[in-house]
């Protein structure tokens, strides 16, 4: 029983430490979303400017140094980088109703602060084939083991004349496993 309010107290905590911390901020964690629209008038205004635009998109729910690794690795294949980010109810769908851990505005924030980071814009969808589509980057990359034909919206980015890029896992690293530890420990 002890137990159980402590994590009830814990939780509260973090929801009103969460809520205040958004009020103080007031629209300042919703500047680092852009809408579909905004992204695409500075996809465009980058193209213009002769800069190299790649995409890629995930949860990044609970950032770790695969997703550094991964991020700078896509950043290195152009000028811009632009991360189409999974929306809550998304993630809830794709991963399970314990997710996200983070919440959108949280994880925007967080993907903003790191260096390789130009944009950030979310999507609603299982896949961001939509966004992929409406924006057209130069580049389109994806982790992991994907055969190039198998990435949500190659087909679109490779008729436009983009390419396509899988870049391989830093080994030992993901989010599910680390949830995994947290909750062994």
């Amino acid at each position: 029983m002890e137990s159980e309010e402590k994590e009830k107290t814990l939780a509260t905590l973090y929801v009103d430490c969460h809520d205040l911390f958004c009020h103080c901020l007031g629209n300042e964690l919703n500047q680092n979303l852009l809408s579909w629209e905004n992204a695409k008038v500075l996809r465009d205004t980058w193209a213009e400017q002769g800069q190299k635009v790649v995409f890629t998109n995930g949860c990044f729910d609970l950032l770790h140094p695969g997703h550094l690794q991964y991020l700078n690795d896509a950043k290195a294949l152009g000028d811009k980088l632009i991360i189409g980010l999974n929306a809550d109810a998304s993630i809830s769908r794709l991963k399970g109703d314990s997710r996200p851990i983070n919440m959108l505005v949280d994880r925007a924030a967080m993907l903003m602060g790191l260096k390789p980071v130009d944009a950030v814009v979310a999507f609603e969808e299982d896949t961001p084939q939509k966004l992929i589509a409406m924006l057209l980057p130069d580049v389109l990359v994806k982790g992991g083991d994907y055969a190039v034909d198998d990435i949500v919206g190659a087909k679109e980015v490779r008729e436009h004349g983009g390419e396509v890029i899988v870049v391989p896992f830093l080994d030992g690293y993901s989010s599910s496993k680390l949830i995994e530890r947290i909750k062994a420990s």
